[in-house]
């Protein structure tokens, strides 16, 4: 699993597991697209405005915590607050389209 940021679109990608083929895109919303794969499994989620998304509540932190033994890691999240909503299509050009809930 990786986690990359691009500032320059204040886009966000967390990846499950590298593409294969073409992914399905579903918007969501406008801030949350996820990436399937042609079986249904999940290759990704992309967060559109990013930096309103990961600075919520947290002071920028992005925690990664163990349910079974409790143990936490926590990383610092320096993403820009300048950037706005995202302009940048999904991550897949070719993918398809579809409203959520279709």
């Amino acid at each position: 699993m990786k986690f990359t940021y691009d500032p320059r679109y204040n886009v966000g990608y967390i990846r499950f597991k590298n593409k294969k083929t073409d992914a399905e895109s579903i918007k969501l919303s406008e801030e949350l697209v996820i990436d399937l794969a042609p079986d249904g499994t999940v290759y990704g989620i992309e967060l559109l405005n990013a930096n309103d998304q990961m600075q919520r509540d947290d002071s920028g932190q992005f925690a990664v915590i163990n349910e079974e033994t409790g143990e936490e890691t926590k990383f610092a999240l320096k993403l820009s607050k300048t950037r706005k909503k995202s302009r940048r299509p999904s991550t897949s050009a070719r993918s398809k389209r579809r409203p959520a809930g279709s």
